[in-house]
C-alpha cells in the first residue's frame, strides 16, 4: 500500500477546504502567522528536570527581527519547557507588543484563577502541555477538572507535545472538557515508524470533530534529513484531507532548540509550501485559522 492510498482509506470522504484570506485591517497587508517560536536569555532560571538548556539568547528583538525578515505580520510565543511555570519574560514581551504578539503559558493545574486571568490580560489564550519525558496528567483528579474549566471560561486552547502513540489517551478528556486542542509538531510521529506509527492513524482521526487542530511545524523533531521531510511531506497531505486547510497552522519552530545548526527561519518557511503546494490553502494556513485560534482579532 503506498502513502496516497494510506491516507485515501484512512480518510475516505473528507475535505480540503480553502476559504479567501481576510486582511488584518482594511488596506493592509494578508495575515502572516507564526504560531509557535519561544524566546529566553541564557541568564534565566531553569526548571530541575529540564531535557535541554540554551546556551545562547533567543531575544524578543531577535524574534521580532527575524519576523520582519521574513514577512511575519504576527507570532505567538510558546513557554519553553526549561523555564517551567516562569511566563514572566514571555510576559514582559507580549506586553510590549500587545496587537503583534500572543503566547501559550505553561502552568501547574493548582495555578488560581486570580493568576490565569492576569496572563490573559497580557495575552496569553492558552497553555501548553509539553508531555515528552513526562507522564500523562491527571485529568479526572479534582485539580485538574477546576484546571480546564478555568482554561474553557477564559476561552483559551490547550496545546500538546506529545509521541503520536499517546493522543488517543490525551486528548479525549480535553476534549470532553471543551477547550480547543492544538497538537504540536506533525503530532510526533515517531522517526523510525513514519506514517506507519500507529499514532498517527489515530490523531487523523480527530479531524471530522472539528475540535483539534494540528501544527506543520519542527519536521525535523519527526525524522532527520531527508527522511524527516519526506515524513512530513506526507504527513501533511493527509493532514490536509484529515483536518482541511481551517484546521491546520505553521510554526517557525525559532530558534530551533537542539537543532538550532541544521535549519533556519527562511527555510521553516518555505517547507510549508511543500507541504501545502496550494496557495489559497497556504493563506488559510497562514492567516484566517491562526488570527481566529490564537485570537488575534480580539
Amino acid at each position: 500500500m503506498n502513502r496516497r492510498t494510506f491516507c485515501r482509506d484512512l480518510l475516505a470522504g473528507s475535505l480540503t477546504l480553502a476559504l479567501p484570506l481576510r486582511s488584518w485591517a482594511a488596506g493592509s497587508e494578508p495575515v502572516r502567522i507564526d504560531t509557535h517560536a519561544h524566546i529566553f536569555t541564557r541568564n534565566l532560571p531553569l526548571v530541575g528536570d529540564r531535557r535541554y538548556a540554551p546556551t545562547y539568547d533567543a531575544s524578543i528583538a531577535d524574534y521580532l527581527a527575524m519576523l520582519d525578515h521574513n514577512g511575519m505580520t504576527h507570532g505567538v510565543l510558546i513557554q519553553p519547557s526549561f523555564l517551567g511555570t516562569d511566563n514572566s519574560y514571555m510576559v514582559s514581551a507580549l506586553r510590549q507588543n500587545p496587537k503583534r504578539l500572543r503566547g501559550i503559558a505553561v502552568l501547574a493545574p493548582e495555578a488560581d484563577e486570580s493568576t490565569m486571568r492576569d496572563l490573559a490580560g497580557a495575552g496569553v489564550v492558552g497553555l501548553r502541555l509539553n508531555l515528552i519525558g513526562k507522564p500523562d496528567p491527571a485529568f479526572a483528579s479534582p485539580a485538574w477538572q477546576t484546571h480546564l474549566a478555568r482554561v474553557k471560561a477564559l476561552g483559551w486552547q490547550i496545546e500538546v507535545q506529545a509521541e503520536a502513540h499517546r493522543l488517543q489517551t490525551l486528548l479525549p478528556p480535553l476534549i470532553e472538557a471543551g477547550v480547543p486542542v492544538v497538537v504540536d509538531h506533525f503530532g510526533r510521529i515517531d522517526p523510525k515508524q513514519g506514517l506507519s506509527d500507529p499514532g498517527f492513524a489515530q490523531l487523523l482521526s480527530f479531524g471530522p470533530g472539528g475540535h483539534v487542530w494540528v501544527k506543520l511545524s519542527g519536521a525535523y523533531r519527526i525524522g532527520s534529513g531527508e527522511d524527516g521531510q519526506r515524513t512530513a511531506r506526507e504527513a501533511a497531505g493527509c493532514l490536509r484531507a484529515a483536518f482541511g486547510a481551517k484546521r491546520l497552522v505553521w510554526g517557525s519552530d525559532w530558534p530551533h532548540t537542539q537543532f538550532e545548526t541544521k535549519v533556519n527561519p527562511a527555510q521553516a518557511l518555505a517547507d510549508l509550501s511543500t507541504w501545502v503546494p496550494d496557495e489559497a490553502e497556504r493563506a488559510i494556513v497562514l492567516g484566517q485559522t491562526p488570527a481566529a485560534l490564537f485570537r488575534f482579532d480580539a
